[in-house]
């Protein structure tokens, strides 16, 4: 289900899915990334410009939103009037105001990686905020995740296995090389990148705001096990 209004300023979520949703933002696409995402997440969402690669790709989205000034006319006279969301407020991105606007067991976001490192440090700012869905970052090599209260990955012996806080946050680990349990991590103190799983991994989360930076061939149990977890926002994650 989705609701149709051209001008959107209310609070109402515009998309509700009880499926994975695909979110096209107007960064890097990587060959065959969105047909990968779209065979995970079947339903369609452009944040702003990122309808033009959608259609480009032979793609209609469901819904497009965003301020609107990246969506090129040629683009917007193709797509049916009532799927267009404007959000006209200037305090946060594009891929904020979609998110935030999309409820699913999980949004597989492909277009927010890979081009100015700018807008990259806002994506993985988006990805640590209080909202309705959470969202897994497609990226040419890697996938980018919020890291939910506890999660267990498959991973193999050497694969590179990355965190870094986007605040102050503790861990208890398992399956690493290098242990998280007794660092106080911060993104001005230590980080966790380039640790390297010892062969499957998990993570028990002390509080929200570290991220996961895992290899892709992870993307189908990630989606998984992201769905399943309780939202930060929720009493299950937070006690």
């Amino acid at each position: 289900m989705f609701r149709n209004r051209h001008k959107f300023r209310g609070k109402t979520l515009i998309v509700e899915q009880n499926e994975p949703v695909t979110l096209i933002g107007g960064g890097a696409v990587a060959a065959g990334d969105l047909d990968l995402a779209l065979s995970l997440a079947p339903f369609l969402v452009a944040a702003d410009g990122g309808a033009d690669l959608a259609l480009s790709e032979g793609r209609i989205p469901h819904a497009v939103i965003g301020d609107l000034d990246s969506l090129s006319n040629i683009v917007r006279k193709q797509l049916a009037p009532n799927t267009i969301y404007e959000i006209a407020e200037q305090s946060s991105t594009d891929f904020h105001k979609a998110l935030r606007h999309i409820k699913a067991p999980v949004v597989l976001a492909v277009g927010f990686l890979g081009a100015r490192v700018d807008h990259q440090l806002a994506s993985f700012n988006t990805l640590v905020q209080v909202l309705s869905s959470p969202c897994i970052l497609l990226g040419e090599q890697e996938l980018v995740f919020h890291v939910p209260r506890e999660i267990s990955l498959e991973t193999e012996a050497g694969e590179t296995v990355s965190l870094f806080p986007m605040g102050p946050v503790t861990a208890e680990s398992t399956g690493l090389q290098w242990p998280l349990n007794g660092l106080n991590m911060s993104p001005m103190g230590n980080i966790g990148t380039s640790n390297r799983a010892l062969g499957p991994m998990s993570l028990t989360m002390e509080g929200p705001g570290l991220l996961g930076i895992i290899p892709r061939r992870h993307l189908p149990q990630l989606m998984q096990q992201i769905a399943q977890a309780p939202s930060w926002s929720s009493k299950a994650a937070l006690r």
